[in-house]
């Protein structure tokens, strides 16, 4: 009994320190959401971003390789205060076996993102990105610079980026921090 109390308090602290960035839900505005595909710099990839019948984000579309091009992704811009206890991002997606970033910024101002990989399974999963992790990159380039240190978020994005011509879809149900 005295475990069970202690695993039952360990978790309820946990909660407390778990932070919503986003959630999708059925009334989820995704045009909340902006589309930034290769097409800023002459490629001529495609993506889109919907709400399916579930509720779920999903990002889908086709990375074409084509005029120098190569990726697509969907940028949030939202205001979150970082406390100092919270150490990471925590996305609940569903993949297609392919790997993604998830990219931040402290200021959307900023020209560089901060970049974690991640690799999706084709099931729903739960992954922790640790924030000390998160490097600082620009257009493609990994800059000689310290990684995320910021007390705030101000835009979060998913990218794909395989240096490969692809189709895509990764469903996305939330995004928290904790």
């Amino acid at each position: 009994m005295k475990y069970l109390l202690i695993l039952f308090t360990l978790s309820l602290s946990n909660e407390s320190n778990k932070k919503e960035i986003y959630a999708f839900t059925a009334q989820s505005k995704v045009n909340e959401w902006r589309i930034v595909n290769d097409d800023v710099m002459g490629g001529i990839s495609e993506s889109s971003i919907a709400r399916t019948a579930a509720g779920h984000g999903l990002f889908s579309g086709h990375v074409s390789l084509e005029n120098n091009g190569g990726f697509a992704s969907i940028q949030l811009n939202i205001r979150i205060q970082l406390a100092k206890e919270q150490k990471y991002i925590v996305i609940r997606i569903k993949g297609d076996g392919k790997a993604y970033e998830f990219r931040m910024k402290s200021e959307i101002s900023q020209y560089e993102s901060y970049v974690h990989s991640f690799a999706t399974s084709g099931e729903w999963q739960t992954i922790k990105l640790p924030i000390s992790e998160f490097y600082p990159q620009f257009r493609g380039r990994r800059l000689n610079s310290p990684n995320f240190n910021f007390d705030t978020i101000e835009q979060v994005s998913f990218l794909i980026a395989n240096k490969q011509e692809e189709d895509f879809k990764l469903w996305i149900d939330r995004i928290d921090i904790e």
